[in-house]
């Protein structure tokens, strides 16, 4: 499974490592439902950072489709709400 980070790149996971980062999901619900960009932008860098640390970087020079796009930490309230709204998911599909 290749996840991309906006304005990062991309990262291999694996199946296993795929379903943790639903954990993060209700996280990021309730922020963007709170309007909370402070506890947004703590969950966003979480989530980042364990498919940082789970994951294998895609050399930039590899081309692969993107099964996952995650917003970067810098993502507002809006950004999310809207990437959201366009998901009956959130923002891990199961």
């Amino acid at each position: 499974m290749i996840v991309r980070i906006l304005n990062e790149g991309q990262f291999r996971l694996s199946e296993e490592a795929l379903a943790s980062l639903n954990t993060f999901d209700d996280d990021v619900e309730q922020a963007v439902n709170a309007d909370d960009q402070a506890a947004l932008t703590a969950v966003l860098h979480a989530l980042l950072s364990d498919v940082r640390s789970r994951g294998e970087r895609v050399p930039d020079d590899e081309l692969a489709d993107s099964d996952l796009i995650l917003p970067d930490e810098a993502a507002t309230v809006a950004d999310v709400r809207a990437w959201l709204s366009d998901s009956e998911e959130g923002l891990i599909p199961d």
